[in-house]
């Protein structure tokens, strides 16, 4: 009989925990625990936003779930914008996580921002279209590359998010280093320069296990069967 193994998910920007539904019904239906934490200023929470909501507070909603939950030996999973969270979250409480798995993420050093990993054009046009209130508009599912069975969907779901998140670095402590699995997918069918090559150089690396899926950027929502397949064998590992 496999083990219970609990899985946390974490959405990337302007989404929120609602868009890990189809994969998460996946692995309970496996017989996993999971979670979908929805980050402040977002989705359901989105009545929340507000310009001071910054990557440390993404962090502490991510952390505080591990901790109130008494979560352990935890598969913590980042989408996109996320893997600065998840990366966050490692230098916090990288006790209770196993396996940090980036799923067509940002994966910054000590010290880097969102703008710093995406470079400057992205950040001039990223700051251009942030609205008084400090909220940046979602781009819309065409940039993400949905499938056209789902975009409406996606469209109607997805939020602005404060700009404060994507300025503020993040910070490693070396609890980090308590992490023993780290693993980064791709999704194939989205065509981002910077996470082909995040991909490639991962690759390389023997402390990383790679991964790529046919699917566009919201993989969990182009490809859930394929995405949770590669998450349950992250088991194993």
């Amino acid at each position: 009989m496999t083990a219970i193994t609990t899985f946390v998910l974490v959405h990337g920007a302007f989404h929120g925990g609602w868009c890990y539904s189809r994969v998460a019904r996946i692995l309970r239906a496996a017989g996993h625990d999971v979670f979908t934490p929805t980050l402040t200023g977002l989705g359901e929470r989105a009545h929340l936003a507000h310009m001071s909501v910054n990557l440390s507070l993404h962090v502490e909603d991510v952390a505080a779930l591990l901790r109130n939950e008494e979560l352990t030996d935890v598969i913590l999973c980042g989408h996109s914008y996320a893997g600065m969270v998840i990366t966050g979250v490692a230098a916090a409480e990288g006790e209770r996580i196993r396996t940090l798995v980036y799923l067509d993420a940002i994966v910054p050093q000590d010290g880097q921002s969102l703008f710093d990993v995406v470079g400057l054009e992205t950040m001039q046009l990223t700051i251009a279209a942030a609205a008084r209130d400090g909220l940046v508009p979602s781009p819309g599912t065409a940039f993400f590359n949905v499938n056209a069975a789902d975009s409406e969907w996606v469209e109607r779901r997805c939020v602005p998010q404060s700009i404060a998140t994507f300025v503020e670095a993040v910070r490693l402590t070396g609890r980090e280093c308590a992490v023993r699995n780290r693993t980064y997918m791709l999704a194939s069918n989205y065509g981002y320069a910077l996470n082909r090559e995040t991909f490639d150089r991962l690759g390389q690396d023997p402390a990383w296990h790679t991964v790529a899926i046919d699917a566009g950027h919201d993989m969990m929502i182009d490809a859930p069967e394929e995405l949770a397949q590669a998450l349950l064998q992250e088991i194993g590992r």
